[in-house]
């Protein structure tokens, strides 16, 4: 399990996360929605102890982490940022492998359980096909499937990944939220920052909804994803189709 205690996150003079108290348990899928710039990355930061804490507590299974050194706990907490880039020409199969770096030592040789760990990465992420490319000769969305994948690889208790889908088309966009909602099926705290509020709907245990730095809802996600608070915080009017997905209708007015 892995909480937040009313933490603050101040960037300059920018308040980016307010008061913020959150918790993600054993075998949960959370996710973390509003709009840009509402401070979703920067908690998920601030969880990792990469974003600089004004204030409050981070808890790991109980235990405050909060001064830790983020090496600390590299086996425990697996983070995939958005955006991430690739420096090196390496394979696809050599990067999904990085992921068991917390568990060996310096120069020690792959176990049968880290090529475990990377297969089963691999499948996950529907990336075994273009295993052996070079992972710049690939695609912007496979290189995302590839990074999503060295994560799964930690084999983690904690799984923070922010926009995971973004550059993916739908089909993996799916295979993507269900690799992350497999693995909180296997036992892990799994958080998530989305945009796709259906997305966010179908895979999630619970939503957290931010703006303006500070949490305005929380709970199960039919009653986050109210059109009182898209309205409110995205300011937008929406619909609901048949299945009950979110449709966007249009803007509100400014005034």
């Amino acid at each position: 399990m892995i909480e937040t205690r009313n933490i603050h996150v101040s960037l300059g003079d920018h308040a980016a996360v307010r008061d913020a108290s959150v918790r993600i348990g054993i075998g949960e899928m959370v996710g973390f929605i509003g709009p840009n710039g509402a401070g979703k990355t920067s908690l998920l930061r601030a969880m990792l102890r990469l974003a600089p804490i004004g204030g409050g507590q981070v808890m790991l299974d109980g235990t405050d982490i909060t001064s830790d050194p983020v090496h600390a706990h590299a086996r425990d907490i697996a983070y995939l940022p958005q955006g991430q880039n690739v420096a090196w020409p390496l394979t696809a199969r050599r990067l999904v492998a990085l992921g068991r770096v917390p568990h060996r030592t310096t120069w020690m040789d792959l176990s049968a359980a880290d090529d475990k760990a990377v297969d089963l990465a691999l499948h996950a992420t529907d990336t075994m096909s273009f295993a052996d490319r070079p992972v710049n000769e690939l695609s912007g969305g496979e290189r995302s499937r590839v990074l999503l994948a060295r994560v799964l690889a930690v084999e983690a208790t904690v799984l923070l990944v922010d926009e995971p889908t973004a550059s993916l088309d739908p089909y993996h966009q799916l295979t993507t939220m269900e690799a992350l909602k497999s693995a909180a099926g296997k036992g892990t705290a799994v958080c998530v920052v989305l945009h796709d509020l259906n997305l966010a709907g179908r895979y999630c245990d619970r939503l957290y909804l931010m703006h303006e730095g500070a949490i305005v809802a929380s709970g199960p996600p039919g009653e986050v994803l109210s059109d009182e608070n898209l309205a409110a915080v995205y300011r937008v009017t929406v619909r609901r189709d048949d299945r009950g997905d979110v449709v966007v209708d249009k803007r509100l007015s400014e005034s």
